[in-house]
């Protein structure tokens, strides 16, 4: 089956969204892989004339030539830097979607592709490879760990640590009494919900109180995320129909999403299924109800919290929430209204942290320089917590931490915001 992807129905970039690139060089100073490398072919700008070569047939998508397009990030900074509005992001999904569909492509593409596939096509199986985590990490781990090739042991240490019981979704979340402001859908995800439950309960209360019903739609599934990055589009967009169904069919307000990853995806929903006869104007009217958790919190406005929380706390922004949503200011401005915080900005805040998704397994090496980089600028700010609002930036960042032994804490703004609601009743 052929793998479509671009909004023309074609496969493989658009020549329109190559042409764009005037090779000005703005975006090689917001490139991690290029300040880590110094190589014109780990840029932006270089990805692009490899891929234009590959979508051109004079370039196989052999494994030497591929490299390039793994070892990037997709973090989506270039975008931001770049003055002729290079859509650098959908470039790198569309060729990816073209090196899968080509017979030439690495194996180990073709197994990324199968795990993402299984493990995401339906919940419970997600919900299995965590229930045998929990399992193994507070026992198993101490035996197992040593017995592990050095490559492994150092994947293993990044995993995070699992709490006992995940996130239990129910269809009403929340049903604060008085006069309601709205009712909206909360995308309990499939990472968020396992990894970081305590995020999701603190999501939950905070728009509880802030006088909204919130609601979750017992149809909804992954919301494609990692599939679209990885070059598997159609897996995307099967996940995608069945979100549009059942967030739709509850009639929310809005679609409030948690995690930066997901809200992007979500967000493009209408261009992911815009050569859908059947779903492309469904997907443009979700599209457009997905909101950003500080986004909608700002847009009510919400109630600024009178508790207290004696912390220096600095901010992660997530890439696909600065570069993807655009959206930077709303998160600090809740973290700067909850009194006693301490705000520090961090050098380079908005620089990806090397999480990206399964990028720390695919990329462990490269992975890991980003993550000390990022380590190193978390103890130069001095801030005793570290926020920010995307599952892969807090494992990533929880597991740097537990490597450089540095006693710092991690959590979701939202968390800290919630927790501010609460120290009003001490």
């Amino acid at each position: 089956m052929a793998l479509l992807t671009r909004r023309d129905g074609k496969l493989g970039p658009a020549e329109e969204d190559l042409a764009r690139c005037v090779h000005c060089g703005f975006c090689l100073q917001a490139c991690p892989t290029y300040l880590m490398t110094g190589l014109e072919t780990e840029s932006p700008r270089g990805r692009i004339q490899i891929a234009r070569a590959v979508a051109e047939g004079r370039v196989e998508p052999r494994p030497n030539v591929v490299a390039h397009f793994d070892l990037c990030l997709q973090c989506r900074a270039c975008e931001t830097a770049c003055p002729s509005g290079v859509p650098y992001g959908r470039i790198m999904e569309d060729t990816r979607a073209l090196v899968q569909a080509s017979p030439d492509r690495p194996r180990s593409w073709k197994v990324r592709a199968f795990v993402l596939r299984t493990l995401f096509a339906a919940p419970w199986r997600l919900r299995l490879v965590f229930a045998s985590l929990r399992l193994y990490q507070p026992t198993a781990a101490r035996f197992v760990r040593p017995l592990l090739p050095k490559k492994l042991r150092d994947m293993e240490a990044m995993l995070p640590s699992l709490p006992m019981k995940p996130f239990q979704p129910a269809p009403l979340l929340a049903e604060p009494g008085g006069e309601l402001k709205a009712t909206v859908a909360l995308l309990t995800g499939c990472v968020m919900s396992s990894l970081f439950p305590a995020a999701q309960e603190a999501t939950v209360r905070v728009l509880a109180r802030n006088a909204i019903r919130v609601i979750a739609p017992p149809g909804q599934v992954c919301c494609g995320a990692l599939h679209v990055h990885n070059g598997d589009p159609e897996a995307a967009r099967r996940l995608a129909r069945k979100n549009i169904d059942a967030f739709l069919a509850s009639g929310a307000d809005a679609v409030i999403v948690n995690a930066a990853g997901c809200g992007s995806t979500m967000k493009e929903y209408g261009e992911l299924l815009s050569q859908d006869a059947v779903y492309s104007e469904r997907a443009r009217v979700l599209a457009a109800r997905v909101k950003d958790i500080h986004e909608f919190l700002l847009e009510l406005p919400f109630r600024p919290p009178t508790g207290r929380l004696e912390a220096s706390v600095t901010f992660q922004d997530p890439c696909h929430l600065a570069h993807a949503q655009r959206i930077r200011e709303a998160p600090r401005r809740i973290l700067q209204s909850i009194p006693g915080v301490q705000f520090v900005e961090m050098e380079h805040a908005d620089r990806c942290c090397g999480s990206a998704g399964v990028y720390s397994f695919t990329q462990p090496q490269m992975s890991l320089q980003l993550l000390q980089r990022r380590i190193d600028e978390v103890r130069a700010s001095g801030a005793a917590v570290v926020a920010t609002a995307n599952p892969g930036c807090m494992a990533q960042i929880e597991a740097g931490l537990r490597r450089n032994r540095l006693p710092v804490r991690v959590g979701h703004v939202i968390e800290l915001l919630d927790a501010a609601y609460r120290a009003e009743h001490r």
